[in-house]
């Protein structure tokens, strides 16, 4: 499967998802007009690369998001769900969650990720900024 890169804008984050080598990585601000259509595809090729997936060898995820709306919540939770159910059926997936050290609310909502995708080895970390 063809590796999936999107360049950052003012409204959206960089995508690199490098299925070669079973890393993705997230990394910017998430406030697009229309969320559903920005994220969309991205989840629909995350969910291809899955399913095809046997490989059956840890898939690391990289978050350093510094801020994303409320319609970008709703797309992420379908993004992390899906690698949640991944994670179930018997493939590690780490997460790493980068957010600024003085920056409670992306902290915050790693550790609802945490609670609420179990199956996600979640490593938090800190960044000064």
């Amino acid at each position: 499967m063809d590796n999936l890169f999107i360049a950052a804008s003012a409204s959206s984050p960089e995508v690199d998802f490098r299925f070669d080598e079973r890393r993705l990585s997230l990394k910017g601000e998430s406030y697009p007009e229309n969320a559903a259509q920005f994220w969309g595809e991205i989840i629909a090729t995350l969910r291809r690369f899955l399913a095809e997936d046997d490989a059956g060898t840890a898939i690391t995820v990289n978050v350093a998001l510094a801020y994303f709306n409320s319609s970008s919540t709703k797309m992420l939770f379908s993004l992390f769900d899906t690698l949640n159910e991944k994670a179930e059926s018997g493939t590690e997936v780490v997460l790493n969650w980068y957010h600024d050290e003085e920056d409670d609310t992306i902290f915050e909502f790693g550790q609802e990720l945490q609670e609420d995708f179990s199956a996600l080895v979640f490593h938090d970390h800190a960044v000064q900024s």
